[in-house]
C-alpha cells in the first residue's frame, strides 16, 4: 500500500475513532471537549423553530453524514487519481463509459441552468455512487493493486450505497444500520489491505 493510501486510511480511521467518541459522550452523558462543535452556520431565527426532536436526531445523525461525506469524497478521488495516473489527463473520456459520461454531463448542465454556483468543475463529482462503483469494475486492472477481490468490492459498494440513502435523504439510521454501516466501513478498508 502506497503511503498516500495509508495517510487516508489514517483519517478515515480517525473518522471513526471520533465517532465512536462521541457515542461514549452520548451514552455517558459527558462533554470530552475534544474540539468545539461549531453552531456557526445554524440560523439562530429559524433554526430553533424546528421541533426539538428534530434537532436531536440532525445532531445525531450528522457524525453519519461526515462519514459519508468523507467517503464518497475519498472515493471519488482515489478512482480520479489512479485513473489519471494510469490513462493520463484525458481519463475521464478514456476510461469512463460514455453513458456515465452523458449523465454527468446532463447533471452539471442542470446545475448550471438552475442559476446557482456549480457544485465542481469535475465531472467525477457528478456521478453516483452505483456509478463510481462501475468505473471501478470497467477499469479492473487499474486498480486490482488497491483492492484485494473485485467480487469483494462489488459487494462493499453496494452496501454502501443502500446504506447511504437514509443518509443522504435526511432520515434516522436504525440501531442495526448503524452497526452494518460501522462494519461496512470497516470491509472497505479491509478491501484495501
Amino acid at each position: 500500500m502506497k503511503a498516500y493510501d495509508r495517510v487516508k486510511l489514517f483519517g478515515m480511521t480517525h473518522q471513526m475513532v471520533e465517532r465512536d467518541l462521541d457515542q461514549v459522550e452520548k451514552r455517558l452523558g459527558i462533554d470530552l471537549q475534544r474540539s468545539p462543535r461549531s453552531q456557526a452556520v445554524l440560523d439562530e431565527d429559524y433554526y430553533p423553530q424546528f421541533e426539538e426532536a428534530i434537532r436531536k436526531e440532525a445532531t445525531s445523525m450528522s457524525v453519519y453524514y461526515q462519514l459519508f461525506y468523507c467517503l464518497e469524497k475519498s472515493i471519488r478521488e482515489l478512482v480520479s487519481d489512479k485513473l489519471e495516473a494510469e490513462k493520463g489527463p484525458n481519463w475521464w473520456d478514456a476510461a469512463v463509459p460514455e453513458e456515465i459520461r452523458k449523465e454527468a454531463a446532463a447533471n452539471m448542465q442542470r446545475e448550471k441552468d438552475s442559476g446557482m454556483t456549480l457544485r465542481s468543475t469535475e465531472d467525477i463529482e457528478y456521478t453516483t455512487f452505483g456509478q463510481l462503483t462501475e468505473i471501478v469494475k470497467n477499469n479492473w486492472q487499474s486498480f486490482e493493486d488497491t483492492f484485494n477481490s473485485q467480487k469483494a468490492f462489488t459487494k462493499v459498494m453496494a452496501s454502501l450505497n443502500v446504506l447511504r440513502g437514509p443518509i443522504a435523504h435526511c432520515c434516522a439510521l436504525a440501531p442495526d444500520e448503524i452497526i452494518r454501516l460501522q462494519i461496512t466501513v470497516r470491509d472497505w478498508f479491509r478491501l484495501m489491505e
